[in-house]
């Protein structure tokens, strides 16, 4: 039978494409690691990042580098970051910076064919541009924590890079982001001297949102460096004057009492941080004199990161409704010939990646300073941006879904008719698409240990030692501080589960 060798040559290849390109998706591979935290098991956690990076311990990177190392290293960062092991987050959140591009130069034009064939996640890791920007937040918030004012000041210029080109674009993607960046590197100079430039990054924070705790720092600060007021941080103090008198503010019990807060970058949350009330040592700003706004306040910064963003996932839809959500990216042609093959039955389904549907539970963070429970501001709803980052590319996902089925079904079509018999042809078609369905892994890459939410409290204390206590997401921590006059200590709990 002359079609048998035929036959065998067609399926050795499907096989060999099945071996070379079906295996699980980056999701699948780091499930156990997402799962430890969700259970709240950080070093098991960094266990499995570690064994998927073929490393023995954190912050140590991998003698051959492969695709997906840059993401996992991104991914284990923030684990050692919650596990408090800033200078090994520092050091992977620097490799990941150099080696995560927005726009994936490295595809060359075997990697642009696998990704229409076969499947999305060939090549390097291309990072969404809302990824890249939190690189350099996340590290700058590592650089406070270990009181490294000189590492915190180059990674917000960093971040100034990042910024600018995003905002390059009309519709400026990512951009909204960088409130917490701008805040802390603000924070950075302010703490080194520079007024003029910390009012810079205060003023590009206040593009995003309200942060009630810069009225006083933008008040000190403007008397320093006049020449530096903005509209927006005129606008601050006008919302907020200073007053006469004040009377001390109340304190509570309860870190969810009383008030919601607007997330910046967000909106408005039941779950968002909304604790109520100073500590009884920090020094009200509005009773502050002349003479207290040319120094430098002895303060305490605390960020809070909590949950976490939703991972991809690999979903399968029908190809009818596939048809419906990216027929605007697909051409009229390409919508003719996948409605002619949904109607033969040779398709039925399409695979693309996908967000997970739920969110974690999320429970409000608290601190409390001596006792007194603290206003927490939500500086961002990151995974609110996130879902919103990825449904307005979800159309182009799906299309990018049907070409590649679109090609596979070419492939079997073409399959079938070296075949000659029609029996036969009729398998080998089925076959050879039940293999490149098989082997189209979606691209489930992202950076899924990125905080789904980030707060700051801020407060000026006076010089002595001061009980500190932080909580998140069922994670709490008692630190005990010293400072002297016109010091300052940056804290971060970063709570994953």
């Amino acid at each position: 039978m002359k079609y048998v060798p035929r036959f065998n040559g067609v399926v050795g290849c499907l096989l060999g494409i099945f071996l070379a390109t079906g295996c699980a998706g980056y999701s699948k591979k780091t499930e156990a690691a997402r799962a430890a935290l969700n259970s709240g098991d950080t070093a098991l956690a960094l266990k499995n990042y570690n064994q998927a990076l073929r490393v023995k311990k954190a912050g140590e990177l991998p003698s051959k580098s492969k695709k997906n190392d840059a993401l996992l290293v991104l991914d284990r960062a923030i684990v050692e970051q919650s596990l408090q092991d800033y200078k090994d987050s520092m050091t992977d959140l620097q490799y990941a910076d150099k080696k995560v591009e927005i726009l994936d130069l490295e595809r060359n034009t075997g990697d642009e064919i696998a990704k229409y064939m076969f499947t999305d996640s060939v090549g390097p890791y291309q990072a969404p541009p809302y990824e890249k920007i939190m690189v350099n937040t996340m590290n700058l918030m590592n650089y406070l924590a270990a009181h490294q004012l000189s590492g915190a000041k180059v990674e917000a210029r960093r971040f100034s890079i990042i910024q600018e080109y995003l905002n390059r674009g009309k519709k400026k993607t990512g951009a909204a982001m960088s409130a917490p960046g701008s805040y802390l590197a603000g924070f950075a100079f302010e703490r080194d001297g520079r007024a003029d430039i910390a009012l810079k990054y205060y003023d590009q924070a206040l593009a995003y949102g309200e942060f009630k705790t810069l009225v006083a720092p933008v008040r000190r600060l403007l008397r320093l460096s006049p020449a530096s007021a903005t509209p927006r941080l005129k606008e601050l103090l006008a919302h907020h004057p200073l007053p006469e008198s004040s009377a001390p503010s109340p304190s509570g019990d309860d870190p969810a009492a009383d008030s919601d807060v607007t997330e910046h970058g967000g909106s408005e949350s039941a779950n968002a941080p909304g604790a109520q009330g100073t500590a009884a040592s920090a020094a009200d700003p509005s009773e502050l004199t002349a003479a207290d706004f040319l120094d430098k306040p002895t303060e305490l910064l605390v960020i809070i990161n909590y949950g976490r963003v939703p991972a991809k996932i690999s979903k399968r839809i029908p190809i009818g409704l596939a048809l419906t959500l990216g027929t605007l990216w697909l051409t009229p042609d390409m919508n003719a010939t996948a409605g002619r093959l949904a109607a033969q039955g040779l398709v039925t389904w399409v695979n693309y990646p996908e967000l997970e549907p739920k969110e974690r539970p999320i429970r409000t963070p608290g601190v409390k300073i001596n006792g007194a429970w603290q206003t927490l501001e939500g500086a961002l709803n990151v995974t609110e941006q996130t879902r919103a980052a990825y449904d307005a590319q979800k159309g182009k996902i799906i299309a990018a879904a049907v070409t590649r089925m679109i090609t596979r079904a070419a492939i079997g079509n073409g399959a079938a008719a070296a075949a000659k018999d029609s029996v036969v042809g009729t398998m080998i078609s089925f076959g050879s698409q039940a293999l490149l369905t098989a082997a189209d892994t979606p691209d489930t890459r992202s950076w899924a240990t990125l905080p789904g939410r980030i707060a700051f409290t801020r407060t000026q204390l006076q010089p002595g030692t001061h009980k500190i206590h932080l909580q998140a997401q069922g994670k709490s921590q008692d630190i005990e501080i010293t400072l002297k006059k016109g010091e300052w200590r940056a804290l971060v709990l970063t709570a994953l589960n």
